[in-house]
């Protein structure tokens, strides 16, 4: 039997502070994993408050956790992705009424530990790592179909993996002989392909990553979350994003720079600054990250970056 970790809330007490929660307001948790912000959240709530959550994963939605909270009438649960997010919040008419958005792109560490979810590369099991897997092909049906080229390109693009070639025509020629079936299997195969490995990184860590990024088309996901997160805001409305790597953040960070710049470019026309129309958002000071004490009980919280824009 698998032993589990309890997940930890990452950048718990940022989150609560960024989001600048009023008691009456209407909030969504666009990431429920095992409810750690949404707890945060609705304990700041008065009895006119409101808080609407969305997990792609069943596991997190049949949680005990889940559970207990869905005994607070406050409180909605929704087995939905950020794509949803705006007809979820427009199913109880909230649109343009939400105070606070808050995005947490980590995979929770029950995900990692349960080894059938097949998302960690130190527990065997099966070559899964769908966030809903109900839905969509497993990791070791896409693998057994995939063109090698392609392949190179998703691993070299979302992992950055520098031997993507080699990685990419092991894969190829193994599942000539037998397809992969399970996250050991691929590991190893990594681990055989790769010329060196990194001092403090395992071999199977980019393309893990890459993989599980092309499967559930997760950037993707985040485009149009964010864009949607925006849409359902009120004025004066927070969105809070954690991220936890550079591909992920960087498409955070634009998108809250250009929705803070000017919608249009006036050119050299005299026009005066108050004249011109300003993009939806205001970005709220710099990037936040975890503390050294969360560093030392969490040390997966090394890599979250959070960004907060709120509506004007």
């Amino acid at each position: 039997m698998t032993e589990m970790t309890a997940h930890q809330t990452v950048l718990y007490e940022e989150a609560l502070q960024q989001l600048n929660i009023k008691p009456e307001g209407i909030y969504l948790d666009c990431t429920f994993g095992r409810g750690g912000h949404s707890s945060g959240i609705l304990t700041l709530l008065n009895s006119s408050g409101r808080l609407l959550a969305l997990d792609r994963d069943m596991d997190a939605i049949a949680s005990d956790e889940a559970k207990r909270l869905l005994e607070d009438s406050r409180f909605s649960l929704h087995h939905a992705s950020f794509v949803e997010l705006s007809a979820v919040i427009e199913q109880h008419g909230y649109t343009g009424k939400v105070d606070g958005v808050l995005m947490d792109f980590g995979v929770s560490s029950p995900q990692l530990d349960n080894a059938e979810r097949g998302f960690s590369f130190l527990r065997d099991g099966p070559l899964d790592m769908r966030m809903d897997s109900h839905h969509g092909l497993s990791a070791a049906e896409y693998l057994a179909r995939v063109d090698e080229k392609e392949l190179v390109r998703v691993l070299f693009e979302y992992g950055e993996e520098r031997f993507a070639r080699r990685i990419a025509n092991a894969v190829v020629s193994q599942r000539q002989q037998q397809p992969l079936q399970t996250t050991l299997q691929l590991a190893k195969l990594i681990e055989n392909s790769v010329p060196f490995r990194d001092k403090h990184k395992h071999p199977a860590t980019r393309s893990f990553q890459a993989i599980r990024i092309e499967i559930n088309q997760e950037l993707e996901q985040i485009k149009t979350g964010l864009k949607q997160a925006v849409d359902v805001l009120a004025p004066g409305g927070r969105l809070v994003v954690i991220a936890f790597h550079s591909l992920e953040d960087r498409i955070v960070k634009r998108f809250i720079r250009d929705q803070a710049g000017p919608k249009t470019n006036p050119g050299k026309l005299p026009i005066k600054e108050q004249d011109i129309e300003q993009g939806l958002l205001r970005k709220m000071g710099k990037s936040i990250r975890a503390q050294q004490q969360e560093l030392q009980q969490n040390p997966r919280a090394r890599s979250a970056v959070m960004r907060v824009g709120e509506k004007r």
